[in-house]
């Protein structure tokens, strides 16, 4: 089933109305969605390097009000909605326990999984319902999301059809690392 949702979502990119199919993907793969927006993003630009940051910005806007639900769907509907989901994901067991450390982590939560291939619709959903402050979800969010989507624009837009082997093997790998070397140098700036 996985296989052709993903087929579906590659056919959209040549699509006339991509632009929208993007931004569909893009606001319900933050809440209940499986696939990453990456997939439409890559192709269209390929196609249109001039419309590579007007992709992106359609991305990040969809992506953080899709965002939005997955924060009410985690702060209004957890049992109901919130909580199959997460258990499709293989993540319910460890609901309790995370939402005892979450909201002291939670702007690292929401930065590495909007950067990161991390489902971003878990995190926007526990967001919710761990009651997180909503402005601080959405600022991050929309920190997050930029890096992504713009990092993925800018690549394609410089660099062409070479990057995109590159952006769909590696880019969740580069990510992490950065992520892990930005957390380690907040950590070695404040213990120095």
């Amino acid at each position: 089933m996985l296989s052709k949702l993903y087929k579906w979502t590659m056919s959209l990119a040549d699509h006339p109305k991509a632009l929208w199919a993007l931004a569909a993907v893009s606001f319900l793969e933050s809440s209940v969605f499986p696939i990453p927006p990456d997939v439409l993003m890559i192709p269209m630009i390929l196609a249109r390097p001039s419309r590579a940051f007007l992709i992106a910005t359609v991305a990040l806007v969809a992506s953080v009000l899709g965002g939005l639900l997955g924060y009410g769907i985690g702060a209004l509907a957890f049992e109901q909605i919130g909580q199959p989901i997460l258990q499709s994901l293989g993540k319910g067991d460890a609901v309790a326990e995370f939402n005892t450390r979450f909201n002291d982590f939670g702007f690292w939560a929401v930065l590495g999984a909007g950067i990161t291939p991390f489902p971003f619709k878990v995190i926007t959903i526990m967001s919710g319902w761990s009651g997180m402050p909503m402005a601080v979800f959405v600022s991050t969010a929309i920190i997050a999301r930029a890096i992504r989507f713009f990092l993925v624009a800018a690549l394609l837009w410089k660099f062409g059809a070479p990057i995109r082997d590159f952006i769909e093997r590696r880019l969740g790998l580069v990510t992490t690392v950065f992520f892990v070397l930005l957390i380690g140098g907040f950590v070695l700036v404040r213990y120095l």
